[in-house]
This record gives structure tokens, sequence and C-alpha cells, in this order.
């Protein structure tokens, strides 16, 4: 009993360490506990999305989702039938329903008036959900055992390809091509041709993420971006970011001189690159290596996710609440304020 217990915490003991979270015992010891926080602050805001004319859905770690329909100036919590309120990823389709991944109560979904959730976990092996991604009407889902994808007619998930069963899928995209891309947690990226679901398996993609002055090499990949130009992007966990131009077969190194290599975030228009990190958001003009940071109005720069919206709003989720910028990031509001202030944090499961 007691190796079972052990080997259901430590992975996800990890877990939190590794997104934000500050698992600590050190109050017996006659430290502050760290799930107490003076004068209280909003909610850490973890996943963000957007389903088109100011309807935003925020979640948070330990608070379930928020939803806005003016563009995050208020907000209310909406938590009916969420079965899991630590959220790590959100995700919306072309019909308007918001998919989201917990820590360990799987995916669930939006009915009704976008609302209340019905949970829809069948098939899914009881581990994180940390990534989704909606593409033409096919739900995928990044977990701890490898990628899923949802079966409507079925109502249950079914493994993508075999060959990342025990990797936990940091981050999914998907070009035009149907090339989908898998950032994984320590492995790498790899890809697959989602047409031919249940029939090939994972492939590492290219050439190694190699730091050009450090020479080392990076496996956890954070974030994967597709741009319009269909060139693929990645953020590493602490090496920066890379670009390929030729669907992941090499990678050239654009974020050495950024302030910190932890992104958090990744969106690319056709002037600009935009990256979040562990120390506010920067933009780089694509057409040479200077970052500029962009952080005019954040009032917590540690951002855990960055996202534009269909009608060009930038919105970004920080340690502390969340924020709007509604000129590409030259200046950002708080939106924080109908989130709520709280004054402890909700203890993961541990």
């Amino acid at each position: 009993m007691t190796s079972h217990v052990t080997s259901r915490v430590i992975p996800l003991l990890a877990l939190i360490i590794a997104w934000g979270g500050v698992p600590s015992f050190a109050k017996d010891r006659g430290h502050p506990n760290p799930f107490e926080r003076d004068g209280g602050v909003p909610p850490s805001i973890q996943a963000l999305a957007s389903t088109g004319e100011g309807v935003l859905y925020a979640g948070s770690f330990g608070f379930g989702v928020f939803f806005s329909d003016d563009y995050g100036e208020t907000w209310e919590s909406i938590n009916g039938g969420l079965g899991d309120r630590f959220i790590l990823c959100l995700s919306a389709d072309e019909n308007g329903t918001v998919y989201a991944g917990t820590v360990r109560g799987g995916v669930f979904r939006t009915t009704g008036d976008g609302k209340v959730w019905e949970s829809i976990k069948a098939g899914l092996r009881l581990v994180e959900v940390k990534s989704l991604l909606a593409h033409h009407g096919t739900i995928y889902a990044g977990t701890g055992k490898g990628v899923y994808q949802w079966g409507e007619a079925a109502q249950k998930w079914s493994a993508v390809a075999p060959g990342l069963e025990q990797t936990l899928i940091a981050s999914l995209a998907m070009t035009s091509t149907s090339q989908l891309f898998a950032g994984t947690a320590g492995k790498g990226l790899y890809q697959i041709d989602a047409t031919k679901h249940g029939t090939v398996r994972w492939q590492r993609v290219g050439d190694p993420l190699v730091d050009p002055k450090e020479h080392l090499t990076h496996t956890f990949i954070r974030v994967t971006t597709v741009s319009p130009q269909q060139h693929l992007y990645v953020g590493t966990q602490d090496g920066g970011v890379y670009r390929s131009k030729d669907s992941g077969e090499t990678w050239h190194s654009i974020g050495r001189s950024l302030p910190n290599d932890s992104i958090r975030g990744i969106v690319v228009t056709r002037a600009a690159l935009y990256v979040a990190t562990g120390r506010g958001i920067f933009k780089n003009n694509l057409q040479n290596s200077e970052w500029v940071p962009v952080n005019n109005g954040l009032t917590e720069l540690s951002i855990q996710v960055l996202m534009a919206s269909s009608e060009g709003e930038f919105y970004a989720g920080t340690n502390a609440g969340a924020f709007r910028s509604q000129d590409a990031g030259n200046h950002w509001v708080n939106i924080s304020e109908k989130l709520g202030i709280h004054y402890t944090m909700p203890r993961p499961y541990f």
C-alpha cells in the first residue's frame, strides 16, 4: 500500500513544482505557511480561452474556471459540474464549446449556455491533462500518458498513436497539412500525420534543440505554436525559443538573448513574435534578434499563459490574476478585480 501511494504522490509533486506550485511542509519547522497569503492576491490563472465577441474563460489553479462576456471587465465563477478545480489547460472549438484539462479529474466541457460543465473522461487513464487542442471538430488531449483523441460517437477517448504512452505531453499544435506536433516533458518534440489516426507511430522531429552558447540539448518542450506562415515555434522549460521553417527538420535558436529562458507562451502574428516568460512578455519584429519588453501595466511578471483572441486582444494569465492588451501588448490593463482576492491558496492533491 505504501509503495502504491508513493508512486502516485511523487509524480504529482513533480508536476506541481514544474508548473508553478509551491508544495511545502515548512510550517512544522517554524517557517511561514506557503498556502497563506498576507494581504491576499487574485487567483493564479493557468489557462485562457476565448469564443469571440468578448467571451473569455480563465482557468485557475484551485479556484476553477471564471467566465466573462465583456472582455474581462467582469467575471463570474462557473464551477457547476466541474469535478476538479485545478485547471491546467483550456481550449475552445469552432462551435464555442470550451474544454478544460485538470490535474486529476480528466477533461470537462461546457454545455448549454457555456457556464455548466460535464465530464468526458471515459477512456483516459487517471493522469493529469496538461494540453488540449481543438482542431476542425477534433479534440486532442495531451496527458501524462501520451496523446488522446475524443470520439463523439463512441463517447470515449482513444490513444492517437503508440510511442508516447509513458510521456507527459506539455503542448500540442497542428499545421495546415494535418501534422500534429506533441511537445513532451523531457523527450523533445514528436509528430504524426493526424489523418492516419491509429495506424502510425509517433516520430521524433528532426534535429535536436541545441543551445548555441552552452551547447546543451533541450528536451522539455513547454509551448508549441504554428505561425500564420506555417513556421513552427517551440518554447522550452529553460532553454528559450526555437523556430523551424521546414516542419521541424532544422531549428534556429531565437530566444537566447531573453532575460528569462522559461517560456510560458508564444503568440505569432504576421508582424511580430511575442513570448511570455517568468519575467514578463517580450516582442521581436522577426527581422532581427532584438527583444523588446512589452510589460507596461503588468503588475505581475510571472506569466503562466499568453493568448491572442480572434478579435485582436491579447490576454495574459499570471501568478496573480489576468491582464488585457488592446494594442498588441504596448499597454496592459489589470482585469483581475472581479476574480476575487484570496488569502489562502488551495492545497493541491497530496
